[in-house]
């Protein structure tokens, strides 16, 4: 069917693989670090002049990468928010990040809806510092002048999308990006442009949110140009995950994210009811410790690395001897426990070793994660398969435990730019339906990641009684914070 390239604008670099259309095939890949000016605008990280990922797009499909390509989709970094004026110029470098200068915005945003079960109702999410609603608010209480001239808003894939078509007057999103923003119901398909004027002041003019197989348009050249889309729902795209599967992903803080039919609505706030790519739902639900749990632990033993942590975590056995970490070191997200501490529980003489102390960390976080895969279950939402990514995912100690403690199938994949893989896909997709090969309705199905597999077999009630054990001490310290 041709040649089509995907480019994943993430937050410190952008990558771009070239792909046969039919196959996913990746033929050739371009790289380049985003080039940071601080000096523009505040100067803080969390401010960067979005003509930076422009320049790093130029710089990474330099050499003649993108020779032949016949269509482009994009990924970008969640949360990044560009607001510009009537004009189309930006009024203040974008917002990027977990932007922890929302942090009282966010709180002053629930309490002026009525509540987290109020946003969850609304929106299907509850205000974070990250959240582009969020962002707003603290714009129009940080620096007003600059709220007053906002009249367009734009995450990081929409604004390059617009950029790569040359500026036109039609500005467009996908539904995945459009429901991050706070402002967008995944339940009702729509914007919520009162929500806008609640944390802004005033309404502006919001993209137009186009279907999974959309073009956004086509360049002079006649390039054409997907619909674009966020790297979380992109990811997702480029793994080939299905009704079934879930993504657990170990970054210092945790995720999981599973594909199901309908929006999720979740009173206590805990399930994030993002749209997918493909025109499914994408809840997510976020941990706030995951592999940070795991970097404190070596500190603390005096361990070089997290290899040598899962070396160590390799001879003890599972549960710990009886030790537990609950592994709430920057507070907790599921359960809702922003001001907690960690807990270690179980300290014997027995269990009073380095080892035990090291596998109780891997449990500990696997255990958490697991709770997140609880709360998605409760909800309704089929969990037969969990892929496994992030550097952590490839530790013995990790996969050892991970699918007994999961109660699943675990897919360790690959390491890849599965985000960049799933733009291209989405742009295959694109150039299917506008030659009128492809159904809208059915993306083009590529060759699965290479993966490793890992099954619960025989441990599965070994890892039922640790989860257990787990559970057990959250209860005992925390009472009924964990309610699905």
């Amino acid at each position: 069917m041709g040649i089509v390239a995907g480019l994943d604008s993430a937050p410190d670099f952008t990558r771009i693989v070239v792909c046969d259309a039919d196959s996913g095939t990746v033929l050739k890949q371009g790289y380049a670090p985003h080039q940071v000016d601080h000096s523009q605008g505040t100067g803080r990280p969390s401010d960067v002049d979005p003509q930076n990922w422009l320049l790093s797009l130029g710089e990474a499909a330099g050499g003649g990468l993108l020779e032949g390509v016949q269509a482009i989709g994009v990924s970008a970094q969640a949360n990044a928010l560009v607001p510009l004026d009537s004009q189309g110029n930006t009024v203040r470098p974008a917002m990027v990040g977990a932007d922890k200068r929302a942090q009282v915005a966010a709180a002053d945003l629930i309490d002026a809806l009525g509540g987290r079960e109020a946003w969850a109702r609304a929106v299907g999410s509850v205000p974070q510092a990250a959240h582009p609603v969020t962002k707003l608010r603290w714009l129009a209480r940080t620096e007003p002048e600059n709220a007053a001239r906002t009249a367009l808003l734009l995450q990081a894939h929409d604004w390059l999308v617009w950029q790569l078509l040359g500026r036109p007057v039609r500005r467009t999103t996908d539904r995945g990006g459009a429901s991050g923003t706070g402002y967008w119901a995944a339940t009702t398909g729509g914007y919520r442009p009162d929500l806008v004027e609640l944390a802004l002041g005033h309404q502006t003019l919001l993209p137009e949110v186009i279907g999974p197989a959309d073009a956004a348009g086509a360049t002079p050249e006649g390039l054409l140009i997907s619909a674009g889309t966020g790297e979380t729902m992109a990811a997702a795209f480029g793994l080939g995950i299905g009704l079934g599967d879930a993504v657990v992903s170990l970054g210092a803080s945790g995720s999981v994210m599973a594909v199901h039919p309908e929006a999720l609505y979740d009173p206590n706030g805990m399930v994030t009811a993002l749209a997918d790519a493909t025109g499914m739902h994408l809840p997510v639900v976020t941990t706030l410790n995951a592999v940070r749990a795991l970097r404190g632990t070596a500190e603390l033993l005096g361990l070089p690395d997290l290899e040598s942590l899962s070396d160590l975590a390799m001879k003890s056995t599972p549960g710990s001897h009886g030790l537990v970490l609950l592994p709430y070191l920057e507070g907790e997200r599921t359960p809702n426990l922003p001001h907690t501490a960690g807990t270690l529980s179980g300290l014997r003489r027995e269990s009073m070793k380095p080892e035990h102390l090291a596998r109780a960390a891997f449990e500990g976080m696997l255990c958490g994660l697991a709770d997140a895969l609880d709360v998605m279950r409760g909800r309704g939402v089929e969990v037969r398969r969990v892929f496994l990514l992030g550097q952590a995912a490839e530790l013995p100690a990790v996969q050892a435990a991970a699918p007994s403690l999961f109660g699943a199938q675990v897919v360790v994949p690959r390491p890849a730019d599965y985000a960049a893989i799933g733009a291209a896909r989405q742009a295959a997709w694109a150039l299917g339906v506008s030659r009128g090969t492809l159904d809208p309705r059915t993306p083009p199905v590529w060759q699965g990641a290479v993966a490793q597999v890992l099954e619960p077999g025989e441990d599965l009630a070994v890892g039922q009684a640790v989860r257990q054990q787990f559970v057990s001490v959250r209860e005992q310290t925390h009472p009924g914070a964990f309610r699905i």
